[in-house]
């Protein structure tokens, strides 16, 4: 006997249609999708986030964060929007799903009463959080299994939205990948039930496509833990005892270009390690 389809709601950013639409493609072809709680972009909301990262930094890395912004809109914007295109026709190709029959919110807040009453009335069995803002209780208790995370950055020691940065400034390459996890009420602090990676070119490519890369070259095997998790199957948790744990900011420009220099002196020396008879 086949049993439904879990009931699946999608939470991610206006600006991102990797997420709003490729990954809501994938998830309709995986569950069945009830809705998408969609988030505008709201200036005050970037302008608090702003002044946490000054107190949390100073003014000094803040500095080298606004310049880190600026060179990623003048060098890196139409490189990395050429491969989020291809990426998204990619996956809405092999994924096709009528996205236009997709319930959906509009909000200024994940966590405000028209996004609670959204999601509890479309009573999901689990929902996928792809946004950078912290969920409350209200709103990541709502579904049966749980509210989960496709983090960039392998959990708990990269914890934050750029984990995947921070592991390759590191030369932590073991550490460049996702974690699919359980929303709780810590910062990425969650029950963790997958780590992945995959392949990745870190001279040619940026921190941002690699991040993109490692979810949306494992969606199958997250979508067998989702599958699993919605359907209150016995899935074992990744065991994070004992290890590292670190919360991470904002990508700066001298680490950035710091790394790109490694990067491209680590793939010199491997080259002259080849061809040595």
């Amino acid at each position: 006997m086949q049993h439904p389809l879990p009931k699946v709601a999608l939470i991610c950013h206006e600006e991102d249609p990797l997420d709003s639409q490729g990954l809501a493609s994938w998830l309709a072809n995986t569950m069945e999708l009830g809705g998408i709680v969609v988030i505008r972009r709201n200036r005050a909301r970037l302008w608090r986030a702003a002044r946490r990262e000054i107190r949390r930094v100073g003014w000094l890395r803040f500095a080298d964060v606004v310049a880190y912004r600026l060179y990623a809109r003048l060098a890196l914007a139409r490189r990395d929007g050429d491969w989020k295109a291809g990426a998204l026709a990619r996956l809405r190709a092999r994924y096709p799903a009528d996205l236009e029959q997709i319930p959906r919110i509009v909000v200024d807040s994940p966590n405000g009463g028209d996004a609670r009453e959204f999601l509890a009335g479309l009573a999901p069995d689990l929902v996928v959080a792809r946004c950078k803002l912290i969920l409350k209780p209200s709103i990541f208790a709502i579904p049966n299994a749980g509210t989960f995370v496709l983090h960039p950055g392998i959990c708990p020691e990269y914890r934050n939205a750029h984990g995947c940065f921070w592991a390759l400034v590191n030369r932590d390459l073991a550490h460049v990948g996702m974690t699919l996890l359980r929303i709780d009420e810590g910062i990425d602090t969650g029950p963790v039930y997958l780590h992945a990676t995959c392949p990745i070119d870190e001279v040619h490519e940026s921190h941002v496509v690699i991040q993109y890369r490692v979810v949306f070259e494992n969606l199958e095997a997250i979508g067998r833990r989702l599958l699993a998790l919605a359907r209150n199957d016995d899935v074992p948790q990744v065991s994070t005892a004992g290890r590292r744990s670190a919360v991470w900011g904002q990508p700066r420009l001298t680490e950035y270009l710091r790394w790109k220099w490694m990067a491209r002196r680590s793939r010199r020396n491997a080259n002259r390690l080849v061809a040595v008879p």
